[in-house]
């Protein structure tokens, strides 16, 4: 077995690049920690990166950003020099724009701004929309609580720092307090960004969504790529490093502790601590032999359930066809928007996002049309890998998808006017697709499914049994670009300390 050593002995190994693993290798390599970060893709940056197709960029995560004027998203994004970026703010009457039964709604910018929009719509409802803001307002203000903290950042703290908003049904919340059915299918409009579900989905997660987007959007001139690679110059200039092609096989335990990476292709990475920025019930498998990893951790992990993926379609449109929209549509086929997966249905619910055009012209060249796609649906192919498809009946597969996309533009064309005349291509991508290039179960699109009938199961520490091991990425606490960054803020905090964290935030 050969030991690799890139420049000197490493202080931490991350696994994995994504969003997660680059804001945690940016934040601990500037406080002069030694970081190697191992990808194993020949691309970093997860969903955050792009690909190119006819001398265009599409991204793969990256849609819009909530949260960039001020707070705690500004603030994080600040310090990692993400600020720095050509960041576009979406109309500010007008962010989301969602449509139901043939009427639409306007999701505005600015909490009393929302407010004044919709109750213009809904009267009698704006005493419970300014409770829904107050409410919004308050876990906003709450995201960081855990970095002050003097309690160890385990599953009960995180449970007394947030609460109740773990354990509370988001659908009941909202019906408890909205009696217009219409307007709680509104206010859930904007639901490629959570997974609406009425059983599971906490409150918590509905609010600490919705908040950051309602405060301020952003849509990126350019492709995710700029994010990912200003993370990267971050890390390289402090002296960390990125190693890709670089699949981590399996962690060695020595005496109750992570010593070393073994990659696929045997080299060996030896370091003192290391953090996880993949998948939890991954990164347990990857440790085969533990005596600190009890079975019962293992049984939990496997028995977790993941959020659904997401079909896109990404659209090329003919030059000076479309004029550029700064708002995203959500258009549904059905008024009931929790009851998304009734089965026999076609496409029922689209969100399409208009590229920013990087030329500074009114018209767009890029939209992408994505919706949620239960993994039940992939299963027939879920043994295929990518361009092996055809192992397993490719013309049933691009059959499949195939169908999906023209469902979903059909969806979009009632809204976006002549947008079948205009479309030059299209690639279409699947949650196989983003299973396959991320190493993400069944594809998911937020990770593990969070559930408010058992808060304690289902929500992360980043801390595990293996005590110089920890864990980041969105199937911790929160989910999307927000979540994600939080996260690897309570991760960092682990090592830096939770002062020395916060002080950071401040003096960016």
């Amino acid at each position: 077995m050969t030991k690799t050593t890139p420049n000197h002995h490493p202080d931490i190994i991350i696994i994995g690049s994504g969003l997660g693993g680059l804001a945690c290798g940016h934040i601990l390599a500037s406080e002069g920690y030694h970081v190697l970060i191992l990808e194993r893709e020949s691309q970093p940056g997860g969903c955050m990166q792009s690909y190119r197709r006819k001398n265009l960029d599409f991204d793969t995560g990256l849609h819009y950003v909530g949260g960039l004027d001020k707070g705690p998203v500004y603030q994080s994004f600040r310090m990692l020099g993400l600020m720095q970026l050509p960041w576009v703010r979406m109309d500010e009457n007008c962010f989301d724009r969602i449509h139901i039964n043939g009427e639409s709604y306007d999701f505005a910018q600015g909490y009393d701004n929302f407010v004044d929009t919709l109750a213009k719509r809904f009267p009698e409802e704006r005493k419970a929309l300014n409770d829904y803001i107050s409410m919004l307002d308050g876990y906003s203000k709450q995201q960081l609580d855990l970095l002050r903290s003097s309690q160890a950042c385990d599953l009960q703290t995180i449970y007394a720092t947030y609460g109740s908003s773990l354990s509370t049904s988001a659908w009941q919340w909202l019906n408890s307090h909205f009696h217009d059915s219409t307007l709680i299918n509104v206010l859930s409009g904007n639901a490629s960004r959570i997974e609406l579900s009425k059983d599971t989905l906490p409150l918590y997660t509905l609010a600490h969504i919705n908040s950051s987007y309602i405060a301020s959007s952003w849509r990126l001139r350019g492709p995710g790529n700029l994010l990912v690679n200003k993370l990267l110059d971050g890390i390289r200039q402090h002296g960390g490093e990125v190693i890709c092609n670089a699949e981590v096989e399996h962690l060695v335990e020595e005496d109750g502790h992570i010593v070393a990476a073994v990659c696929t292709n045997g080299e060996r990475y030896e370091a003192d601590r290391f953090i996880s920025d993949i998948h939890p019930k991954l990164t347990i498998d990857l440790i085969s032999e533990s005596k600190v990893v009890k079975k019962s951790m293992r049984y939990r992990l496997d028995m977790m359930e993941n959020t659904y993926g997401m079909l896109t379609v990404s659209l090329v449109i003919k030059p000076h066809t479309l004029p550029y929209v700064n708002h995203n549509e959500h258009i549904y086929a059905r008024p009931n928007l929790w009851e998304h997966f009734e089965k026999d249905h076609p496409v029922s619910g689209v969100m399409v996002s208009y590229r920013v055009p990087e030329d500074h012209d009114t018209y767009v060249r890029q939209i992408d049309l994505l919706t949620p796609v239960d993994w039940a649906e992939c299963k027939p192919w879920e043994t295929t890998s990518l361009g092996h498809r055809q192992t397993n009946n490719n013309q049933d597969y691009n059959h499949w998808k195939t169908r999906k996309a023209e469902q979903c533009i059909d969806l979009a064309a009632t809204v976006v006017p002549n947008l079948k005349e205009a479309i030059e291509a299209q690639y279409i991508s699947t949650p196989l697709t983003y299973r396959d290039y991320t190493h993400t179960p069944c594809g998911s699109a937020f990770g593990l499914r969070k559930d408010c009938a058992n808060p304690l199961l289902t929500f992360l520490s980043p801390r595990t049994p293996e005590p110089n091991l920890l864990l980041t990425g969105q199937s911790l606490m929160v989910h999307g670009v927000e979540g994600v960054t939080m996260t690897a803020l309570i991760t960092c905090a682990e090592i830096i300390g939770r002062q020395r964290m916060w002080e950071k935030l401040i003096e960016a």
